[in-house]
Order: C-alpha cells, then structure tokens, then sequence
C-alpha cells in the first residue's frame, strides 16, 4: 500500500454561516490522480465545502490536508503557488479582458515567462474555439466559452488539484457535452480533480469515486459505478423522491 500521502485529505470539517452548520463533519478524501465527484441538491453544502477547501470561508472545526500539509488559513496565493487550485461556479473572468489576458491572468505566481507562453499556446490545443477568438473580450462570449477560459486559466497556474465547482451550471447540452469531454482530457494528464456537480450522471460517469451530500453531510460513499446504480441515488437523480437520511 501507498505512504504517498492523500493530494486531498478533509477531516471532521465544519463551516457555519451564522447560527447555521453549512457543513457538518466531513469527511472526504482525493488521491493522487484520482477523479472524484462531490454530489447533491442545490444547499447541500457542496460548493461550501469547496469555499472551505480554498479558504473562502473559515472552517469552524476539523483539518484540510493537501499532501499532507495543513492548508487552513494559507492566503490565495499561497494555495494557487501549492498546486491548489479552483474554478469557481459561475466562471469568475474577466469580462473586459480578452481571452488572451483572462489566460495569463493564471500564471500571476509564475515567473517562467517562455513556458507560460507555451502553455498557453497548449490551452488553445485543447480549446480551438478559444484560439479563433483570443482577441475577443471575454464577456461577448457564450456561457460555454466562458467557461473554457476559466478551466484554460486555471490550468496555466498548473494545478496539482483542481476544483471545479458546477461546471456544467447554465450551459446547453452540447456544451455540457465539450466540457466534460475536456475534464475528462485533463484528468487523463494526471491531474487530480475535485468535481462538485449537480449532474450526478455525468460526474459518476466520468468519476473515479464519489460522495453524496445532504444538509452538509456526507450520506453516501464509494466507487462511482457503485453510485450511479444506487437505488437513492438514481431516485434523487431523477427527482422521485429525496435522498434517504
């Protein structure tokens, strides 16, 4: 067995908004290489946990581990110069800049210039759509594409833990399509990832393990194949009726 320590290990975490517990003892964990999803209802807790992971919001209690490093209370900055790093629901880019700038806005913690650049050049590899356009101002872009540049972004800071927070919220089918196709390509380079996703079927899809979130409690753990023919899981995937307690 691997000593290799976890890329992610989360324990007995707790967050509270006010009065109110977001995140109730979670547990959760992510190896090296490993694609796992983080799924639920919308207010289960799931981007909150996210927020926590990247210091957003204070954890009231528990550890966050990244390769056996406690990361709680690191600045931005610092986390991002780890490896740990995050695409934010709603995409987060800048709609003024164009895709070009929103790019090379991900190595502001780099210094080797050259491979910025042939990194980027390697990001319009992976996103032709972005390449026709890199001139463009990132807000005349579709949703889709917009989030083609935040995962592109992303990927200049060269992760070694990546974090997407609902990538396919508010896109077209097709879209949705494309981008789990890249998510997909990125996790096959090796990196890790951590998917919050209201799409069960296509995060257990695509997964390597999964967790299932109610009231900011984990329900549900295991091998995402496992999960997706898991009879609450399918319910709640399907809206019949709500996730067992």
């Amino acid at each position: 067995m691997s000593t290799e320590p976890l890329m992610l290990d989360i324990r007995g975490l707790d967050v509270a908004y006010g009065g109110i517990r977001a995140v109730r003892g979670l547990d959760l964990r992510v190896g090296k290489g490993e694609l796992v999803c983080l799924i639920g209802a919308n207010g289960a807790g799931k981007s909150t946990t996210l927020r926590a992971i990247t210091g957003l919001v204070p954890a009231a209690a528990g550890q966050i581990e990244h390769q056996g490093e406690s990361i709680i209370g690191l600045p931005s900055h610092q986390l991002v110069r780890r490896g740990v790093v995050m695409v934010p629901e709603g995409r987060g880019i800048f709609p003024q800049l164009t895709i070009e700038e929103n790019l090379a806005m991900g190595a502001y913690t780099r210094k080797d210039h050259h491979e910025v650049r042939q990194d980027i050049e390697r990001i319009y590899t992976l996103f032709p759509r972005l390449a026709e356009r890199k001139k463009q101002s990132a807000g005349t872009l579709s949703g889709g594409e917009q989030q083609m540049v935040a995962m592109g972004r992303a990927m200049i800071s060269r992760p070694s833990l990546l974090l997407l927070d609902e990538p396919s919220m508010g896109l077209a089918p097709i879209m949705v399509e494309r981008i789990f196709e890249l998510i997909q390509t990125i996790a096959k380079e090796g990196v890790t990832i951590l998917l919050i996703e209201q799409n069960a079927r296509l995060a257990l899809e695509l997964g390597d393990r999964g967790y299932v979130m109610e009231s900011g409690q984990i329900i549900l753990e295991g091998p995402a194949a496992q999960l997706l023919h898991d009879p609450k899981v399918r319910a709640a995937y399907l809206g019949e009726e709500d996730f067992a307690a």
